[in-house]
């Protein structure tokens, strides 16, 4: 951490001190144990050596599109001279709210979710199969992640990111690389699983097996992680 600020602090360029931030953000507690949560989620498809990696890019495209579309509109507010202070405010306090029971509600239904008959919209078992698959949980948590915003999180994106956006000449631009560096260390260990999932499959070879207790470990995961949060929230 101490090395990524030493570089951020002699960072000229806008476009590196994006992706520094976004790289601390990731490192940072708050934003680190989501992450963590991600890649439980992401590694519990193990089986699927292409499923690993195209969750991991689901997950980066939703945060990307989560801090991108929030980045345009707070551009605009601060260069029409607006304060984001109302914004900040709104979003820091409801995306904390939010983060908690839908931490839980993921790891409920990760290890009781075989249990419920999803329906099928007209899909046949495919509904219920894509349902299960998680690449669009993928995609709806880097959303969910990107917009929970912790005290350190929320300096980075709303008091640095930002402002250095609206005087930017490609200022649009810099929160896409903030939410690309966010979600690198995902990124990482999704290649390095899908890279590995044919090893991994030779070795225990009985891979339904190690997804059930993939699944309860994940679920645990999301729940201790909840837990947490509701901890460090609400009390």
């Amino acid at each position: 951490m101490e090395w990524l600020q030493s570089l951020l602090d002699s960072s000229t360029t806008p476009a590196v001190t994006a992706f520094l931030l976004g790289l601390l953000t990731a490192l940072s507690p708050c934003p680190l144990a989501t992450n963590i949560a991600a890649i439980g989620y992401i590694g519990k498809h193990i089986e699927s050596r292409r499923g690993v990696f195209v969750q991991g890019l689901l997950y980066t495209l939703g945060r990307t599109v989560a801090y991108t579309l929030l980045g345009v509109v707070l551009i605009i507010v601060v260069r029409s001279g607006a304060s984001v202070f109302g914004i900040q405010k709104f979003i820091a306090t409801y995306g904390e709210m939010m983060l908690p029971p839908a931490l839980l509600l993921i790891g409920l239904f990760m290890l009781f979710g075989d249990r419920l008959r999803l329906p099928s919209l007209g899909m046949g078992d495919r509904g219920e199969r894509l349902a299960r698959r998680g690449g669009v949980g993928a995609l709806l948590l880097g959303v969910l992640f990107a917009l929970a915003f912790c005290p350190t999180s929320g300096v980075f994106y709303f008091g640095m990111l930002i402002p250095m956006s609206a005087t930017a000449t490609m200022g649009y631009l810099l929160p896409v690389l903030f939410a690309l560096a966010t979600a690198l260390p995902v990124l990482i260990v999704a290649w390095i699983l899908a890279f590995s999932a044919g090893q991994i499959g030779v070795v225990y070879g009985k891979m339904q097996a190690i997804q059930r207790w993939l699944n309860i470990v994940v679920g645990v995961l999301f729940i201790g992680i909840g837990i947490y949060y509701c901890v460090t929230i609400y009390l």
